[in-house]
C-alpha cells in the first residue's frame, strides 16, 4: 500500500482531523508541514490551486483538498473489513452527520472566530450570542451519547473535535467564555473524555504553541480586515 501524505499546518485544527481519520482507518501516512514564514510552498500551490489552503491529502498522485472532503473520500476509499467506518451506513444517518458536520463549522468554529476577533464590546457580545445559540443545537446533538456517533467515534466526533484543545486557546486568547459545564453539561462531558483518547491526544499540537500562534495571529489580523481562519 502506497504510503499516503498529508500537507498541513502545524496549528491547524481542520488538518488534525485528518490525521485522526487515519489512524482510525489504521493507514500509515507522512506529514508535510507548512512553513508559513517562508510562503506556501510549491508543493501546496500544485496540489491546491483553487484555494491554496490546507490540508490536502496526497493519494498515489492524486490531490485531494478541503477537510470534510478529505474525509469523506478517505472513508469512502478505504470501507468494509477490517477498516474503521466513519459515517454511518444509514443515508438519514450520513446526511445527518453531513449536515451537523457542515453546521458545526459553519456556525461553531466560525462563529467562535467572529467573537475571538472582534474587538469592540458590542460586536463581540453579539458574536458571543450567536456562537452560544450554535452551541447549543449541538449540546442537544450529544445528549445521553457517549460520542456523536453513538457509542464510537465518527465523522461528527472528527469534525468537532477541535473543540477541547483549540477552543480553550481561543478562549484564552480572545476573551470568551463558551464552554461552560453548565451550561452546555453533555458537550463539555464529551470535550473531556474525547481529548483523553490516545489516538486523539497523541495527534494535538502543544496547547503553548497555539496560545502563541493564536496571540501573534489575533494582533495581526486585528489590524487587518477580518477573515475566516
Amino acid at each position: 500500500m502506497a504510503k499516503l501524505k498529508i500537507i498541513v499546518s502545524a496549528t491547524s485544527f481542520f488538518c488534525t482531523r485528518i490525521e485522526w481519520a487515519l489512524k482510525l482507518k489504521g493507514l500509515e501516512y507522512e506529514l508535510t508541514v507548512e512553513d508559513w514564514d517562508k510562503g506556501k510552498s510549491e508543493l501546496l500551490l500544485k496540489s491546491n490551486p483553487v484555494h491554496k489552503k490546507v490540508p490536502v491529502l496526497l493519494d498515489d498522485g492524486v490531490a485531494v483538498a478541503e477537510s470534510k472532503v478529505i474525509l469523506e473520500y478517505i472513508d469512502e476509499k478505504w470501507k468494509g473489513g477490517d477498516f474503521y467506518p466513519l459515517l454511518p451506513q444509514d443515508p438519514y444517518e450520513r446526511a445527518q452527520a453531513r449536515f451537523w458536520a457542515q453546521f458545526a463549522d459553519d456556525k461553531c468554529a466560525y462563529g467562535t472566530w467572529g467573537a475571538w476577533l472582534a474587538e469592540d464590546a458590542l460586536e463581540k457580545e453579539k458574536a458571543m450570542e450567536a456562537a452560544l445559540e450554535s452551541f447549543a443545537y449541538l449540546e442537544k446533538q450529544i445528549e445521553g451519547k457517549n460520542f456523536f456517533a453513538g457509542e464510537k467515534i465518527g465523522y461528527l466526533d472528527l469534525v468537532a473535535g477541535w473543540i477541547p484543545h483549540w477552543l480553550g486557546v481561543m478562549e484564552e486568547t480572545g476573551g470568551l467564555k463558551i464552554l461552560d459545564a453548565e451550561r452546555f453539561p453533555s458537550l463539555h462531558e464529551w470535550a473531556q473524555n474525547f481529548i483523553e483518547i490516545p489516538l486523539i491526544k497523541e495527534c494535538l499540537p502543544p496547547r503553548d504553541m497555539l496560545v502563541n500562534f493564536s496571540t501573534t495571529r489575533l494582533s495581526k489580523l486585528r489590524s487587518q480586515a477580518p477573515n475566516k481562519p
